[in-house]
């Protein structure tokens, strides 16, 4: 059955008894924290992110009750592509600091009991990486380190493939008298996974960084890895609103999710197990991205009975890529949930994800209002949990005009608005001071959002004022509580406008209760708490600005919800 086909409105998730009764590993039921270095915390106040600020900045990841952090790139990087544009991978970028700097942030991390996570970038390089530098001059070492094809007759690419970017996806090299392909900017070549040399040296990269410490990576644009192997033109897509030199112009059959891309992922598993087999200690984890359909999503986790592993749990971006306040409905919440936990076999893990690095902040996305109760939901359905640095608080999207912006993706004036990911990179807003807190005055590399006076962390930190860092604070907390507890999750969209979401451990249960208040939904409106008899249940946690107060006592089969409110209730029975 299609993604498409379904919907359903009533969904009973059973969590894996195989999950429950297997030791639990660290990951399982975590909350992964994304930073964003370059717009987290400058400490030398040059305008720019650094691992000294990410040190600095430690115990409030603590605080926020975080289990792993993972670092967008720090790896050397000319910066075309906000560092995925790697020119050494085994050099620490000069803005960020020093290895050294990196050794630090893992030990004290670690004293603390955080997991430290690196982005690794293996699809492509910077063009100035040295491997490129002797491929393109055919040096025989380094010959077919990277996808290289000979022109068509007429001078033409060798095919029709378009990069992510837009335009051709390949770029000619007077120099090597051949194309190379690059899925995204020309500046970042593609490497060749067919070359047994390229493998091996990027197995190396990541041995270098287990050695330092790290507890895993979250890999980088996986479904690109490798591409088909005769270069055959891509077929038309036929979306109506893309244009010939848009990415989705066509259908990437020979470009996305090879077979032999999931074999990589299926290697580098192996590779960081039998190094924690090797050094003990707690496992070390593969996170990956792809924005695939579930058919081509689930692979990534490994083979349907375990035999063959693959990441520890790829990210679940249907909340991004499936989700849009301006045509969705409670439903599509229930859909969605249902459908990824439907799709993945009991043995593997699920997760969350609402926001990242290339999306617009949740606030931005589905509503100022709404921060509390999706973040509410993230953490209560079972699984990981992952938050956006600046989630936590509600941080929502910045200013930036295009002359300020340093997106490539969004080169073209025209395009700037809907397509820069400069809005959600902004600098974090700590507290009320110069620059956000984020530095001592130096100008940043993004601009500072006009909102960080009235929005900022420092004005939630107070554990007697309920704020959205609290709200955040309490549910990882609850997370902990409940982690290891075996039971049932129930969704369900009892209106078009309102979710609620069950979890149950014998006759103890918390439900999330949440109305959206979209598509003109204003009105106050009648909720209650399906497959529960009981007559009372205690109010833990509301959002901010709820005309409910935290420990009150309401009936759980009759309550009313206004626009954009979310509780989350405690019932025995």
């Amino acid at each position: 059955m299609s993604w498409n086909s379904l919907w359903f409105s009533l969904v009973v998730l059973y969590l894996s008894s195989a999950v429950c009764s297997a030791k639990e590993e660290w990951w399982q039921h975590g909350v992964f924290y994304q930073v964003y270095p370059r717009s987290f915390r400058d400490v030398n106040n040059d305008g720019n992110g650094d691992l000294a600020g990410v040190i600095e900045k430690l115990p409030h990841f603590k605080d926020a009750g975080v289990d792993g952090v993972w670092l967008s790139p720090i790896m050397k990087s000319p910066q075309i592509d906000a560092g995925y544009d790697i020119s050494d991978y085994y050099t620490i970028e000069d803005m960020y600091g020093s290895v050294e700097d990196l050794k630090e942030l893992i030990r004290k991390a670690h004293e603390i009991g955080i997991k430290i996570i690196l982005d690794f970038v293996p699809n492509h390089t910077s063009n100035l990486h040295k491997w490129f530098q002797e491929s393109e001059d055919n040096n025989e070492d380094y010959k077919d380190y990277y996808v290289w094809a000979d022109a068509k007759g007429d001078g033409s690419p060798p095919n029709n493939w378009i990069s992510v970017f837009r335009g051709s996806a390949w770029e000619w090299s007077d120099k090597r008298q051949q194309y190379y392909l690059h899925h995204f900017v020309k500046e970042q070549p593609d490497l060749n996974y067919r070359n047994p040399k390229v493998r091996e040296d990027m197995k190396k990269v990541l041995v270098h960084y287990l050695d330092l410490g790290v507890d895993g990576f979250r890999i980088d644009a996986i479904p690109y890895l490798v591409e088909d192997k005769e270069l055959r033109d891509e077929p038309r897509s036929f979306n109506p609103s893309a244009t010939p030199m848009d990415n989705d112009y066509l259908e990437h059959i020979y470009t996305n999710n090879q077979p032999e891309t999931y074999d990589l992922i299926y290697e580098w598993r192996k590779l960081v197990d039998d190094y924690t087999a090797q050094n003990g200690g707690d496992a070390r984890i593969l996170m990956t991205e792809a924005y695939a359909d579930l058919d081509h999503t689930m692979p990534y986790y490994g083979t349907a009975d375990g035999s063959t592993k693959g990441a520890h749990f790829t990210f679940n971006f249907f909340f991004i890529s499936n989700f849009n306040k301006n045509i969705s409905t409670a439903h599509d919440i229930a859909r969605i949930v249902y459908t990824w936990q439907n799709a993945l076999p009991s043995i593997y893990t699920s997760n969350w994800v609402l926001g990242n690095h290339d999306n617009r902040r949740i606030p931005t996305r589905l509503g100022v209002e709404n921060i509390d109760g999706f973040n509410m939901l993230v953490q209560l359905l079972p699984g990981i949990a992952v938050t956006y640095n600046g989630e936590e608080f509600g941080q929502e999207d910045g200013e930036v005009t295009y002359e300020q912006g340093k997106d490539p993706s969004a080169r073209n004036r025209s395009i700037f608005e809907s397509a820069s990911r400069d809005f959600e990179r902004t600098p974090l807003q700590w507290n009320d001071s110069v620059n956000a807190g984020f530095n001592a005055g130096a100008e940043p590399w993004l601009p500072v959002s006009e909102k960080y006076k009235e929005l900022n962390l420092a004005y939630q930190l107070d554990e007697n004022v309920l704020s959205h860092f609290q709200i955040y604070r309490k549910l990882t907390r609850k997370r902990k509580e409940d982690a290891t507890k075996s039971g049932t999750t129930d969704i369900w969209a009892i209106s078009d406008d309102v979710i609620v979401l069950k979890r149950s451990y014998i006759n103890q249960h918390t439900v999330l209760a949440f109305k959206l208040g979209w598509h003109g939904n204003t009105e106050e409106e009648t909720v209650y708490v399906p497959s529960i008899k009981a007559k009372e249940a205690t109010v833990a946690l509301t959002n901010v600005g709820s005309s409910y107060e935290i420990g009150s006592v309401i009936n759980p089969q009759s309550f009313k919800l206004k626009p954009h409110e979310s509780l989350v209730l405690d019932i025995v029975c």
